[in-house]
């Protein structure tokens, strides 16, 4: 493994607008994983069911779980800028090849390999965070690094919905292909590498797997948590059209609100870790309120409640607050020789669930509805309450 000399400590002003390079390189990267899950009506009036259009909006998500690991290896061994500046541009670059396919499965692939390639900002952008913010601010900075993920989603909720039903297709796709491209160039402007200590001849990096189950239960915590965000992630907005009667764009712009309000959430959720000195309890507090919410949604929606509209705006906010703490934890235990590969495991993880989520959700909802849907999904983070490791936690201050 090789390791970098020091870095110059940045100003302060230098350091936020790496955070805010960051922040935009992860955001293209959600648009263009999570865009195409609003392009599922628009699919399904070319003739796909349920099922298959929801495997096609799964495919960005496939391709980040085969390659996330990579990455991170990739992250912790060329540096932070590097692959982001490289991953956003074949991001970019197969966005466009995407824009040409004919028919379901050349789409299918085209976005798969764009996945892949936007999968580069999942740890490197984490680990410029990480490694230039103290612990104290850490919380915070996180926070707002992952908000990138909903406004992506919110960018995309009110882009490729409306211009895929106006326009077709190839055409909202050209959405996340502009996002991408714009993200590469600031981030070759603004960000650099953060410091690693440095190993001496021959050491390696202790494993921090090795040590306990700490990682290995956080992973498994947010992949319980992942299971009801990317449910309502992608068929709040189907939900809303066809069981709600509302118009695409009605329907994309409350669903592009509640991404917006849902990446203040995580903010919120960041700097309380902060003032609490801690990731975990929080984490556990999250993941009580998003299960308790979703089945309470699946009731109203049940029952054609009008709170169902408001409730799926809470569950959107809740079920993504958790991603930034457990992000930030994974991030500390692991230490700076290892971050990169463990947050490649982290998203991993939450991305081999999350491209399930999708085709298996729309069986489920064919044959059993909206409302039983989002109630069972609201037993996943009830189950990870208990798996939050909060008493192996180390003191922050």
């Amino acid at each position: 493994m090789t390791t970098r000399p020091p870095a110059t400590e940045p100003s302060s002003r230098r350091r936020w607008a790496m955070l805010g390079a960051s922040t935009l390189a992860q955001g293209a990267a959600a648009v263009t994983i999570h865009g195409p899950a609003f392009l599922i009506p628009v699919l399904r009036d070319e003739g796909l069911s349920l099922p298959q259009a929801g495997l096609v909006a799964a495919a960005p998500t496939i391709g980040v779980m085969l390659t996330l690991v990579a990455w991170g290896l990739l992250t912790d061994r060329r540096g932070e800028r590097f692959v982001l500046v490289s991953g956003l541009a074949l991001t970019a670059v197969v966005g466009l090849v995407a824009m040409a396919a004919r028919g379901p499965v050349a789409l299918f692939v085209a976005l798969l390999v764009a996945g892949a390639a936007a999968a580069s900002t999942g740890s490197a952008s984490g680990r410029v965070v990480v490694g230039w913010f103290p612990p104290h601010r850490r919380g915070l900075a996180m926070g707002v690094r992952q908000m990138a993920q909903p406004t992506g989603v919110a960018l995309a909720a009110v882009s490729i919905a409306v211009v895929a039903d106006t326009y077709g297709v190839a055409t909202a796709l050209a959405v996340p292909v502009v996002v991408a491209a714009a993200a590469a160039l600031v981030v070759a402007l603004v960000v650099v590498d953060p410091p690693r200590p440095a190993l001496s001849a021959g050491e390696r990096a202790p494993n921090p797997y090795r040590r306990d189950s700490y990682l290995a239960r956080i992973h498994g915590v947010s992949v319980l948590l992942v299971v009801p965000q990317f449910l309502v992630w992608t068929f709040a907005l189907v939900w809303l059209v066809s069981d709600r009667g509302w118009s695409a764009a009605a329907a994309g712009s409350l669903v592009a609100g509640a991404q917006l309000a849902g990446a203040l959430g995580r903010i919120a959720a960041g700097q309380l870790s902060d003032v609490v000195a801690s990731r975990l309890r929080p984490l556990r507090w999250v993941a009580v309120a998003a299960g308790a919410t979703m089945v309470l949604l699946g009731l109203a929606a049940g029952q054609d409640a009008a709170v169902a509209v408001p409730l799926v705006v809470l569950a959107t906010v809740l079920t993504v607050a958790d991603n930034g703490l457990a992000f930030t934890a994974v991030a500390e235990r692991a230490g700076p020789h290892w971050s990169g590969r463990a947050l490649g495991a982290q998203n991993t993880a939450q991305y081999l669930t999350a491209s399930a989520v999708p085709p298996l959700a729309g069986l489920l909802v064919d044959r059993a509805g909206y409302a039983a849907a989002f109630a069972l999904a609201g037993l996943f983070p009830l189950l990870a309450v208990r798996l939050v490791p909060v008493r192996e936690e180390h003191d922050l201050t």
